[in-house]
């Protein structure tokens, strides 16, 4: 017998990152930028950001939440990266 299956990819207060319009440094780019998944259904996610977003028609949108499908490529989980403690702990 199988486990069941998570019932979503994403939960409510997991950390991903999008690919997303938004403010850094006070320009307007287009990269990954981190966020909170605030809410899941079987069909989409919704991620609320720190920063202003835009949707690719120029607008701002005011509550800094994007929604995406669930399999969407312009969301993921984040890259870890390497601090000083994980180099530390190799040697």
């Amino acid at each position: 017998m199988k486990p069941p299956e998570e019932e979503h990819e994403y939960q409510v207060g997991d950390t991903v990152e999008v690919l997303c319009d938004h403010e850094k440094g006070g320009e307007r780019i287009r990269g990954w930028l981190k966020g909170i998944v605030v809410q899941v259904d079987p069909k989409m996610v919704a991620v609320q950001f720190r920063s202003n977003v835009f949707l690719t028609d120029g607008w701002m949108v005011p509550d800094h939440i994007l929604w995406f499908p669930q399999k969407s490529t312009n969301i993921r989980v984040p890259s870890k990266k390497t601090n000083r403690l994980d180099l530390l702990k190799k040697l």
